[in-house]
């Protein structure tokens, strides 16, 4: 693990800066500690059907959780000026007040294995296939990168894929980047522990193609075997029916 200090001025959005940040680092990471005070706060209680929003000189006390670059599932708690403890899940729109500093604990990226070259009829190693495996692999280019990104993002997926459980998971989310209600319903889906492949919509051709499989403009969207279910409401309500049973892990 490498750690990495993170300063954020007056006015910045604490979820929005570590979801940026994760992205940036392209790895899975976790805060182990921070400092500084909010001028708002807004956070998840459970039971609630919408966030609870508070102002006012607010002094952090912990923000524990992690980061990926699919998304953050981070519990903040804090007190007010009546040294009263909120607390819940952070979501869009926690804003510093003076400043805040955060230690971030980033786990390394395991590269790929190469293949070991094949010996010739002498038993030594071909030179051409050792430098060749070698060479680093090179990356996409911008323009080349495609529009959709398709991650397995739950752990316990990766893990089930790997050991040849099933490598492709039942469930799809197609998500809007910063939409609170796509990260919603990825938190449900990482709490559940359900495999799940996400579809960042980030252009006008990826959003076509969803509304075309889904019928809706909406999103997020959710499909289970490729049929679509509807969007962050439609998933809690399957929940509740304990419809997602079936998917979930263990």
């Amino acid at each position: 693990m490498h750690t990495l200090p993170l300063h954020l001025e007056a006015g910045s959005d604490v979820r929005q800066s570590l979801e940026a940040l994760a992205r940036e680092q392209g790895a899975t990471g976790y805060v182990l500690s921070v400092v500084g005070n909010l001028s708002a706060a807004v956070f998840q209680c459970p039971g609630k059907p919408a966030p609870t929003r508070l102002r006012g000189e607010l002094e952090i006390i912990t923000l524990s959780g992690t980061l990926s670059p699919e998304g953050v599932h981070l519990h903040l708690s804090f007190s007010d000026g009546d040294c009263r403890v909120w607390g819940g899940h952070l979501e869009p729109g926690t804003l510093v007040l003076r400043g805040a500093d955060l230690l971030v604990g980033f786990l390394p990226v395991a590269a790929p294995v190469s293949p070991s070259p094949a010996p010739d009829e002498r038993g030594r190693l071909n030179a051409g296939a050792s430098a060749a495996s070698a060479q680093p692999p090179a990356r996409p280019s911008g323009r080349n990168r495609p529009a959709v990104r398709q991650t397995a993002v739950s752990q316990t997926a990766a893990s089930q894929a790997a050991a040849g459980e099933g490598a492709q998971p039942r469930l799809e989310i197609a998500v809007l980047p910063g939409c609170p209600w796509s990260a919603r319903a990825l938190r449900m889906l990482r709490t559940l522990s359900i495999p799940h492949r996400v579809i960042r919509v980030e252009s006008d051709a990826v959003r076509g193609e969803i509304q075309q499989r889904s019928g809706s403009s909406s999103l997020p969207q959710v499909f289970v075997d490729g049929e679509p279910i509807g969007g962050y409401d439609a998933l809690a309500e399957s929940h509740g029916r304990k419809e997602l049973e079936p998917l979930r892990l263990g």
